[in-house]
């Protein structure tokens, strides 16, 4: 977690974040997921235990087909390496991920962590959701419209109730940018963030859903925020940006 303040940041600046930890600080991907779904499982345990006086016994996860839900495995793998049951539902089959989402299942598998394949919910699986539910479905790569099953889960997640709700990155239907929520988004306890907070965090609508926010470090060095904002405020720097950005970007959903 990080204690210092931090300027909101929109989803093209995170997106070039990502691009000069990779491609500049050469940074790989895959560590800055794991970073991200660490300190993300660090701070769920955290917040139930300052709520409850104890670890939670279950946590069930749900885990999108972009890097969202592959921050959702490494909270699954680190939970279970804490004594932590932990419940799997994806989206998609593993064979439908790629990249660093795809490396993160992959392990999780070979731990042998069960992993159901879930395009709608099921009501069997919501029951017996555990101490806490993981929203790791879309990142701040969301924007437009839900997916139909995507739409399905978010429903049925905010209508499950459990003692403490984690979103990863931004609640599912909350757009990074605008601020706008899409009436299913799920309502959280808790978001944790990564790198820096979203400038859609601002809004109302927004924080009626978003609950207590806490930034989540990557492992970029807290000045490369700034680096980010300046090449922003320099004239002609916003088309190179976006003529740049990384294909793996770790929030950058499918």
């Amino acid at each position: 977690m990080i204690s210092m303040p931090i300027p909101a940041l929109t989803r093209d600046e995170v997106r070039e974040l990502d691009r000069i930890a990779i491609d500049e600080l050469g940074i790989p991907g895959v560590v800055l997921m794991e970073n991200a779904g660490r300190g993300a499982a660090e701070a769920l345990l955290a917040a139930f235990h300052a709520a409850h006086g104890r670890a939670p016994r279950m946590v069930s996860i749900v885990c999108g087909r972009g890097n969202n839900g592959g921050d959702g495995y490494v909270v699954a793998r680190h939970l279970r390496a804490r004594g932590i049951g932990v419940r799997l539902a994806s989206l998609c089959p593993g064979d439908a991920l790629s990249g660093d989402a795809r490396t993160m299942r992959t392990i999780c598998e070979r731990l042998g962590l069960g992993i159901a394949t879930l395009v709608r919910p099921e009501a069997t699986w919501l029951d017996a959701v555990g101490d806490a539910w993981v929203d790791g479905i879309l990142g701040t790569g969301f924007e437009g419209e839900l997916r139909d099953d995507a739409l399905a889960w978010v429903r049925a997640l905010d209508a499950c109730p459990a003692p403490l709700r984690v979103a990863l990155d931004l609640p599912t239907g909350l757009d990074a940018d605008l601020g706008v929520v899409r009436p299913e988004a799920p309502h959280v306890d808790l978001t944790t963030t990564f790198a820096a907070p979203k400038v859609g965090f601002a809004t109302a609508e927004a924080r009626a859903h978003l609950g207590r926010v806490e930034v989540i470090s990557i492992g970029t060095p807290p000045e490369l925020v700034d680096r980010v904002l300046e090449r922003k405020r320099r004239p002609g720097t916003q088309g190179a940006e976006a003529a740049t950005h990384h294909p793996t970007s770790i929030r950058e959903e499918s």
